[in-house]
C-alpha cells in the first residue's frame, strides 16, 4: 500500500479527467493524497455552458472549482502559482528545484504526472518533464515511484502499452462529481465527446472515454 501519492498537473480539472478514480481509490484504501496545480487555468477558453464567467472572473471561479474537486476527492491541495500556458518558458531547472522542495518535505511513495513529450498540451509537457526531472535529483533512496499519464492519440504506438491500467468503475461516481465540480469546464470538455453520439447522455460518454485510467512506470536509469 501507497505511504502518500502527490499528483503534479498543471491545470484544474487535469486531475479530474486525468486521475481522479485513481485518487478516489487510493483515498478509499485510506492513503493522503496531495494534488500540486500548477496554475488556475486562467487562459481557457470555457467559460460555463450557458456562459457565466468572463476572462477577468475566470481565474476565481476556476481556483473555487479547483477547491471543490479536491473536497469531492478528499485530497490535500496545494496551488504553485505558475501561469498558464506560460510554463513552458519557465525555467525547468527552477520548477524542478520548487518540486523537488515540495516532495522532500511530504515524501511521497508515488507521484503521478503527465507523460512529458505525449500530454498533448505545452503546459503538459513541460510540467510533466519538470516533475520527472525534480523526482530524478531526489536521492535514490528517496525516490518515489512515477507514474507517466501520456493521453496523445499515437502513445501507445510509440511508448507501448502502458503498465498500469486502471479500472476506476467502482469510482465512476466520485470521478463525475470532480469533473462536474469544475462547472466552468465540465460541459465544454464533455460535450466535446459527444460529437458524433448526439442523442447519448455526457456521463454515459464519460464512462465509455474515462472508465479506465492508464499510466506509464517511469524508469530512471
Amino acid at each position: 500500500m501507497e505511504k502518500h501519492v502527490v499528483v503534479i498537473y498543471p491545470h484544474p480539472d487535469d486531475e479530474a479527467f486525468g486521475a481522479s478514480g485513481t485518487i478516489a481509490k487510493f483515498r478509499h484504501e485510506g492513503v493522503p493524497v496531495t494534488y500540486l496545480c500548477g496554475t488556475l487555468g486562467e487562459m481557457g477558453r470555457n467559460m460555463g455552458n450557458p456562459t457565466f464567467a468572463n476572462r477577468e472572473t475566470l481565474p476565481e471561479y476556476r481556483k473555487q472549482e479547483l477547491i471543490a474537486a479536491c473536497q469531492v476527492l478528499d485530497m490535500d491541495l496545494r496551488m504553485l502559482g505558475y501561469r498558464d500556458k506560460t510554463i513552458e518558458f519557465e525555467s525547468r531547472d527552477e520548477i524542478a528545484e520548487h518540486l523537488k522542495s515540495i516532495l522532500e518535505e511530504i515524501k511521497p511513495s508515488l507521484v503521478i504526472t503527465h507523460y512529458p513529450g505525449h500530454a498533448v498540451h505545452p503546459d503538459h509537457d513541460a510540467l510533466g518533464a519538470a516533475a520527472v526531472e525534480a523526482v530524478a535529483r531526489m536521492e535514490e533512496a528517496q525516490r518515489p515511484t512515477l507514474w507517466a499519464q501520456a493521453i496523445s492519440r499515437n502513445h501507445a504506438e510509440v511508448l507501448g502499452n502502458p503498465d498500469i491500467v486502471q479500472d476506476i468503475t467502482p469510482f465512476f461516481e466520485k470521478k463525475m462529481a470532480t469533473i462536474l465540480a469544475h462547472e466552468s469546464q465540465a460541459q465544454g470538455v464533455l460535450g466535446g465527446m459527444n460529437q458524433n453520439m448526439p442523442n447519448s447522455d455526457l456521463e454515459a460518454i464519460a464512462k465509455e472515454r474515462l472508465g479506465t485510467e492508464q499510466f506509464y512506470t517511469w524508469k530512471f536509469s
